[in-house]
C-alpha cells in the first residue's frame, strides 16, 4: 500500500464505511501494526452502531408524539429522593428534532466525566430547559414524594418555550398538558434522559458546594447518600442545615428541642 503506520491511522479516522475500498484494502495489509489498528476501528465502529441503534430505540415515544402533531415534547425527571441531605432536584428539557447525542442514557449509568460533556451538549442544543429545586427544609415539611413533584412543576414552569406534551420518569403530574409517564423512562426515552443529566449535574454541583461549607460528611463524593462517611460524619459532628430532619437516622442526632444531638459540635463549625 506503501503507506506508514501514522499515515494509515490517519486515513482510518475518517472513514466509517466498512465497505470503504481503503478498509478492504486494508485487510490484505499483512503488517501486524495495520491490522491491529484496523481491529481497533472495527470494534469503534461496531460501539458507535451499537449507540446509534440505543439512540434510535430511546426516541421511540418522541417519535410517536411527533406523530399525532406534538411539536416541543418535555422530557421530565429528577434526583435526590434517597439522600439524607441536600435538595431534590428536578429538570425539564425540549430538544429539537433531530439531536442526535450518540451515548446518552441515564444519568446514574454515566460517569462524572461524560454527565459534564452531556450537559454542556445539551445546554448548547436544547430548545429550552427548567429546573426545580426544593430545598430539605421544604422536603421535611410536605415528604418526598409532594417535594418530588413541585420540584417537577417548578422545572416545567421554568421552561421559556411552552410545551404540548410531557414524557415524565415515572410519576403523574396534574398540568394542562397532555403527557405520558415511563417507568424507567430515563432509560427510555431521549427527553427523559436529558433532563435526567440536567438535574444530576446540578445537584451534584450544589452538593461540592456544600461540601466546603460543612466538611466531614463526604458530599462531594456521596451526594448526600448516607455513605459510611456521611454516618461516621453524623455521629461526630451532628446535623447541619442541609440535612433532611424527617429521615432515618438524621432524626436520631435530634433532641427534643430539635437541635442536633451533638449541639455543641454542630454550633461551632456551623
Amino acid at each position: 500500500m506503501g503507506l506508514t503506520i501514522k499515515e494509515v491511522q490517519q486515513q482510518l479516522s475518517k472513514i466509517a464505511d466498512p465497505n470503504d475500498q481503503f478498509v478492504q484494502d486494508l485487510m490484505l495489509d499483512e503488517r501486524k501494526g495495520v491490522q491491529t489498528l484496523l481491529k481497533k476501528w472495527q470494534r469503534e465502529q461496531e460501539k458507535k452502531q451499537l449507540q446509534y441503534e440505543k439512540y434510535i430505540n430511546m426516541t421511540a415515544y418522541e417519535k410517536k408524539y411527533y406523530s399525532q402533531g406534538y411539536q416541543y415534547i418535555a422530557g421530565i425527571d429528577e434526583v435526590g429522593r434517597g439522600p439524607l441531605a441536600g435538595p431534590v432536584v428536578a429538570a425539564a428539557v425540549i430538544l429539537p428534532r433531530g439531536f442526535y447525542l450518540p451515548g446518552i442514557d441515564d444519568s446514574k449509568k454515566l460517569t462524572e466525566a461524560k454527565r459534564e460533556l452531556f450537559f454542556q451538549k445539551i445546554t448548547e442544543n436544547a430548545l429550552a430547559i427548567g429546573t426545580g429545586i426544593i430545598d430539605n427544609d421544604e422536603i421535611d415539611r410536605v415528604n418526598i414524594y409532594h417535594a418530588t413533584k413541585k420540584a417537577m412543576l417548578t422545572a416545567i414552569e421554568g421552561l421559556i418555550l411552552q410545551p404540548d406534551f410531557l414524557l415524565i420518569d415515572a410519576v403523574k403530574l396534574d398540568t394542562p398538558y397532555s403527557s405520558d409517564s415511563l417507568i424507567k423512562g430515563d432509560s427510555l426515552s431521549v427527553s427523559i434522559a436529558a433532563a435526567s443529566i440536567i438535574a444530576k449535574v446540578t445537584r451534584d454541583r450544589l452538593l461540592k458546594e456544600y461540601d466546603e461549607l460543612y466538611p466531614g460528611y463526604g458530599f462531594g463524593n456521596n451526594a448526600g447518600y448516607g455513605t459510611k462517611e456521611h454516618l461516621d460524619g453524623l455521629k461526630k459532628y451532628g446535623i447541619t442545615p442541609i440535612h433532611r430532619k424527617t429521615f432515618a437516622p438524621v432524626k436520631e442526632y435530634i433532641d427534643l428541642s430539635g437541635l442536633a444531638g451533638s449541639s455543641k459540635t454542630s454550633t461551632s463549625r456551623f
